[in-house]
């Protein structure tokens, strides 16, 4: 296939301008909490419009390269770079009032909320630079660069709240993370170094080059590759058995940064994984089976682990866990069908799971309450974040006609079109106890008796910029799940272009 590439500044200034602005954000934000704020909604505007700017020339078939083929997106990168800037312009806005809703202080009592916020937005910027960076690079080395330093924006902002256990799960965080990324570090070493005799004249170190002689490189230093990656990259996505770290980070994160870790921070580790896997599923198509095993066993454990919760953001992470699950085991699948279905729920559960996490923001926002055992009764008083609540339910447990149900009915085709109907069975069995977990929880916090009475008289709806985030994600599921033929153009050169096809 001979890919029509066109030189565009678009994939550089897609992550350099929310990296200009958090510069900013950091310098400027000390001044005035507002340009702060404006520069944060400025940032993931810019990079949303960016985004937005690229999907009409690679629906046209193109690829956009720039600084030689260092950045390089296609219609797949254009898919998840538009999925980052999306979520992280909802998350931004609600970051407004919840953000302010809180006061920091120094060790002398000194009130210093100014200073803390600035340092917020510039962080907040960096992260989603770094993983719209993450996106867009054509180098193995720099995609390893980019995971690591969404590793170091996101852990500064898990343990933002500077108390006890936001900096036990910072710690944790970044340790954990570290560590197992380190393992995909030495993956592209070691790919780059495999590859380099069958690249002679050419860089190395591109993987859309590297792709072109995958089938050369021994079975043996493939196999070794492939482990690597796995634990590197499924570490950062949350995949079992390498997920610790996740429900504690997400649980322990503000309300707006869980968003984005739960919502589209996993997404580009998978992304991450999908494209270096992709490397060798054409020339070792067998892969697809352990990563099948693999994808089953990560959704089980992460329900099950769900079910056992009472911290509702706890109770979220884990469920990501299990998600994450459908969306290896589609790409496991490593059919059009498979591919397709796998890269739908990754949008699905992205807007699905931001839209939980920010309703669930909300409640703790008005109430200071997080747990099952305090909350209850509050769907009298906040009926918008109540029904944007069970929308994000639905739609994770794949109930029609809401956009999860479509994306998994996806995966299970493939399944059965690959005659892997335990996969399907599997499948099908976690949707009903993620569907048990997330109705159970909702009816308990939105529908159930009140617990605390404190709680439920200090309970009162959402300020509206804090509503419009989930409300527009809430129809987002909705459309998606309806008419998801608007999103086909995109999902299927996405679905084409990681399988290598026309």
């Amino acid at each position: 296939m001979t890919e029509n590439s066109v030189v565009s500044v678009l994939p550089a200034l897609v992550f350099l301008i929310p990296a200009v602005l958090g510069i900013l954000a950091w310098i400027l934000g000390r001044a005035s909490t507002a340009l702060a704020q404006f520069l944060g909604f400025l940032g993931t505007a810019g990079a949303l419009a960016a985004a937005v700017a690229m999907i009409p020339p690679v629906l046209a078939g193109q690829v956009l390269t720039y600084w030689g083929l260092e950045l390089r997106v296609d219609a797949l990168s254009c898919l998840v770079v538009t999925l980052i800037a999306t979520v992280g312009l909802a998350a931004v806005i609600f970051s407004f009032r919840y953000m302010r809703h809180h006061r920091f202080t120094d060790a002398s009592g000194a009130d210093v909320t100014q200073r803390r916020l600035a340092v917020f937005y510039g962080l907040f910027l960096f992260f989603m630079a770094t993983m719209l960076w993450g996106t867009t690079t054509n180098n193995i080395i720099m995609l390893y660069v980019a995971v690591e330093a969404t590793t170091i924006a996101s852990g500064l902002l898990v343990a933002f709240w500077w108390d006890r256990r936001s900096l036990e799960a910072g710690y944790k965080y970044l340790m954990l993370l570290t560590v197992g990324i380190t393992f995909a570090l030495f993956g592209c070493v070691l790919l780059y170094s495999a590859s380099t005799p069958f690249l002679q004249g050419v860089n190395a170190m591109l993987m859309s080059q590297i792709r072109t002689v995958a089938a050369q490189i021994p079975h043996s230093v493939m196999i070794f590759v492939v482990a690597l990656f796995i634990v590197g990259f499924g570490t950062k996505a949350g995949i079992a058995p390498f997920h610790p770290w996740l429900p504690d980070a997400h649980a322990e994160a503000p309300g707006p940064i869980s968003a984005l870790l739960s919502g589209v921070m996993i997404k580009m580790a998978v992304y991450a994984l999908a494209r270096t896997l992709g490397i060798f599923f054409p020339a070792y198509g067998a892969l697809g089976l352990f990563v099948v095993i693999l994808g089953a066993f990560t959704m089980l454990l992460g329900v099950v682990m769900a079910l056992a919760q009472e911290d509702v953001k706890r109770l979220l992470a884990y469920s990501s866990v299990s998600q994450m699950g459908y969306i290896l085991m589609g790409l496991g699948f490593w059919t059009y069908l498979g591919t397709y279905g796998a890269l739908f729920h990754l949008v699905n559960h992205a807007l699905a799971k931001s839209l939980l996490f920010l309703a669930i923001g909300a409640v703790i926002y008005r109430t200071a309450g997080r747990t099952l055992g305090e909350l209850g009764g509050l769907g009298a008083k906040m009926p918008v974040t109540a029904a944007c609540f069970f929308i994000g339910a639905f739609a994770i447990s794949g109930m029609p006609p809401f956009n999860g149900f479509m994306s998994k009915l996806t995966i299970f085709l493939a399944g059965a079109q690959k005659g892997m109907w335990w996969a399907v069975a599997i499948g099908v069995f976690t949707s009903l106890l993620t569907m048990v977990a997330l109705v159970k929880a909702g009816y308990r916090i939105f529908w159930g008796k009140p617990r605390d009475e404190a709680i439920f008289e200090r309970a009162q709806e959402a300020p509206a910029s804090m509503l419009l985030p989930f409300i527009a994600l809430s129809l987002g599921c909705l459309l998606l799940g309806i008419w998801p033929q608007v999103i086909y153009p995109l999902l299927n050169s996405a679905a084409r272009s990681l399988l290598g096809s026309p």
